[in-house]
């Protein structure tokens, strides 16, 4: 009676059971957004595009045919990865640019050199990020959560609103997540000095992106800059790296039960390009998309005081006056 070769068979298996897994993947993630839509002459920032769907964002940019600024504290990694993104799209238009979240002095430079390098900016993507990392705080002295996901964001994006009008119709993008739903704002213990959790405060982070995204499209009514907050799902990305369990044996018997689910993260970062090009979405005024859909952030996070509430803390927590009253006078 002829047996079968087991190895070959089990390896077999295994490779169609593999191939499978990869096709669910793709169609879990979802579609790509429309590759027809170009962005050719628009210039474009981003924030945190080293790695991740910053990164992927950065380069589908470029792509597209943009001028693409990629704005990071790491200005190795960054060359690098612009040098890959030069070479794979053949766009030479693509810069690194100094820009420290976690410094509002770093900000402030990174605004007056693009300022004098650049009359408009079409697209902000605030994008950068840090998930559960462990208590300390940023040069400023905000808490590191606060400080790199909301604080430096709203400086960054506050400091080139002139330029935003100017170049309208344009639009801003703050990536965030569904641990916003999560979060609460601790306006009594905002820093959380007094009972520090990293899941709390990346939470709180979360939530202050999307009271940001929404307090500022307001503002921005009439006035051409289009605000959108976008959650990218569950992706595969280096934001999961100051996680516990990512520290641990534990990762080795985890990841590969959720990365049939998770998005690759050019799959995720397609939230981003869509939230910046697609023509219907432009007068957008702090809307929450989910996977390309426009959809309802929680309710803590539709509270248009703790929104106002959160803006003119942010607005004293970062010295907003001093800092365009330097670049004034620059």
């Amino acid at each position: 009676m002829w047996v079968p070769n087991l190895p070959v068979t089990v390896l077999t298996g295994l490779a169609a059971g593999a191939g499978v897994l990869c096709i669910f993947k793709d169609v879990y993630g979802g579609p790509a957004f429309d590759k027809k839509v170009l962005a050719n002459g628009k210039t474009v920032i981003v924030t945190g595009a080293t790695s991740g769907i910053g990164s992927k964002a950065a380069f589908d940019f470029a792509k597209r045919g943009a001028k693409v600024f990629m704005a990071c504290r790491d200005m190795k990694k960054c060359e690098e990865v612009r040098r890959e993104i030069v070479l794979d799209t053949g766009n030479k238009y693509v810069y690194c640019r100094p820009c420290d979240l976690a410094s509002t002095a770093s900000i402030r430079a990174f605004v007056e050199r693009f300022k004098k390098e650049e009359p408009y900016v079409d697209v902000l993507v605030n994008n950068a990020g840090v998930m559960e990392a462990p208590t300390r705080v940023t040069l400023d002295g905000f808490e590191t959560h606060l400080g790199v996901n909301h604080m430096g964001h709203f400086l960054l994006t506050n400091l080139l609103l002139d330029t935003l009008k100017k170049s309208a119709p344009s639009r801003v993008i703050l990536v965030t997540c569904s641990a916003h739903s999560k979060g609460q704002i601790h306006k009594e213990d905002l820093n959380m000095s007094a009972k520090y959790d990293p899941a709390a405060a990346y939470n709180q982070s979360k939530l202050a992106n999307v009271l940001f995204a929404r307090e500022l499209g307001r503002r921005m009514l009439n006035t051409g800059v289009s605000v959108i907050a976008v959650d990218p799902g569950f992706t595969d990305t280096e934001l999961t790296r100051n996680m516990a369990m990512m520290k641990s044996i534990t990762r080795f018997l985890l990841y590969p039960l959720f990365w049939p689910v998770m998005k690759r993260a050019m799959t995720g970062a397609q939230v981003i390009l869509h939230a910046a090009l697609d023509p219907a979405l432009e007068g957008a005024a702090g809307d929450y998309y989910v996977d390309m859909k426009k959809t309802n952030p929680s309710e803590l996070a539709q509270n248009y005081e703790l929104a106002m509430w959160m803006w003119k803390v942010s607005h004293k927590w970062t010295k907003l006056d001093e800092h365009l009253a330097a670049l004034a006078a620059t």
